[in-house]
């Protein structure tokens, strides 16, 4: 068998999880945002939540309760979506993770084998052309000599 490319497993992967939130939340994210690193998957779902789930997280108690319930949510029902993960890579997800930003309805999925994944979601878009070029070697490597993440 063929080994997809990394575009096609990208969009593999982002229509995965588009059925994946559909199927148990009841609401399609608005887009889907795959970045793979070395050996950590990172999802973002925009505009995820539903309309009352939105109106939910407008009060401090309501945010908590939709983070709470969105976490336990994949926490409980994630395994398909791993299963699908490695049927597209072909690599098994050891830990999986969903982070949630009730004001603005999004929701970071993480994937990785063996990384601490920190999760840092920015007021608005950096321009690619600000942040790095496409690069088909190892990824940069900042002065720690830890890899950086750019555009892939």
């Amino acid at each position: 068998m063929m080994k997809p490319e990394p575009a096609k497993m990208a969009q593999q992967v982002a229509e995965a999880v588009m059925a994946f939130q559909l199927r148990t939340t009841g609401h399609a994210p608005k887009a889907v945002t795959v970045v793979l690193s070395k050996d950590t998957l990172v999802i973002t779902l925009h505009e995820a939540l539903s309309p009352a789930e939105r109106e939910t997280a407008k009060s401090p108690a309501g945010a908590a309760k939709v983070e709470e319930f969105h976490r336990q949510l994949f926490a409980n029902s994630s395994q398909s979506l791993r299963d699908d993960i490695k049927r597209i890579t072909g690599v098994e997800v050891r830990e999986a993770v969903a982070e949630i930003e009730p004001a603005t309805g999004a929701v970071v999925q993480a994937f990785t084998r063996s990384a601490t994944v920190q999760v840092f979601r920015l007021a608005r878009s950096v321009p690619n052309d600000s942040w790095s070029g496409t690069r088909s070697e190892a990824p940069y490597e900042g002065p720690s000599g830890e890899p950086e993440t750019g555009t892939r």
